[in-house]
């Protein structure tokens, strides 16, 4: 009975292993083909004019888009960074983790990082183009942004906060620092790594992202924005409108240039994390 019931505890085993190399093939096979595809169609299309050039309706460029998400990322993360880490500091360091509010405030900030972006984008356009009279503005995208980000960038910080030791903590106090000094010498410099890493990563999540902008900054794809309260566009908006009016070859090349600012994105906030985790470790 033993042998019998260990040779099925074998083949359930090695089943579920196949099953998951299976998926994890399936899901790299798929991201490969994607990637590959849109590197085919777009590397080719891929000029000195379609980055810098004049836009003409024969010959369109993604010049008012790099301007446009520069601005957004200005926006968006000069907003929500202070907002972001204040909040995380507050709730790591000067509140009891136990309490109902405090489990309240969490609660919300889970539930505001897993909403659509679409509702996020209703919001904005609801409350800052047409409450506020802001029109169709980058200021406009950039605030609402903010606010999607916001709830990525405390849950982040949060976690590298508490992921610093409590001794660390104790030994400032012993040495006679105040609590607003062992934040700002030991606590998060400590936590630098983590903080770092969250805010490239909401960088990636505003350069990518469609659906909020879309209803907030009109997607004005052929005029260059001339400060925070013009209408513009972004990559990803560029990507949308060359796609459905009938430029496909620009589409692909504009795909391929947003692909590679958030591979190389993702790639800065793993190196980040590592050289800040090496040195934490070396440290210690």
């Amino acid at each position: 009975m033993k042998k019998s019931a260990h040779k099925r505890q074998i083949i359930k085993f090695s089943a579920m292993k196949l099953l998951t190399q299976g998926a994890l093939v399936l899901s790299l096979t798929t991201l490969v083909a994607v990637i590959v595809f849109i590197l085919i169609r777009g590397v080719p299309h891929i000029s000195m004019h379609l980055l810098f050039g004049d836009y003409s309706s024969k010959n369109p460029t993604i010049k008012p888009a790099l301007a446009g998400t520069l601005y957004l990322v200005l926006i968006s993360v000069t907003i929500a960074a202070p907002i972001g880490i204040g909040s995380a500091v507050f709730l790591t360091e000067y509140t009891n983790s136990k309490s109902m509010l405090i489990r309240i405030i969490r609660l919300a900030v889970e539930t505001l990082a897993g909403i659509p972006s679409i509702v996020y984008g209703i919001f904005g356009y609801l409350v800052f183009v047409i409450a506020l009279g802001f029109k169709y503005s980058l200021i406009g995208g950039g605030i609402t942004l903010a606010v999607m980000i916001l709830p990525v960038i405390v849950r982040s910080t949060e976690e590298s906060l508490l992921a610093v030791p409590r001794s660390l903590r104790e030994g400032s106090f012993a040495l006679g620092s105040s609590k607003v000094r062992t934040i700002f010498s030991v606590v998060l410099p400590c936590a630098a790594g983590g903080i770092v890493t969250s805010l490239i990563l909401a960088i990636g999540r505003v350069i990518s992202e469609s659906a909020v902008l879309i209803l907030t900054i009109g997607m004005v794809v052929n005029k260059m924005p001339k400060n925070f309260a013009s209408p513009g566009t972004s990559l990803a908006l560029d990507v949308y409108y060359f796609g459905s009016h009938g430029y496909p070859e620009q589409a692909a090349a504009t795909g391929v240039v947003l692909l590679v600012l958030v591979v190389s994105i993702n790639i800065a906030a793993t190196v980040i994390g590592k050289i800040y985790g090496k040195g934490e470790l070396a440290d210690g």
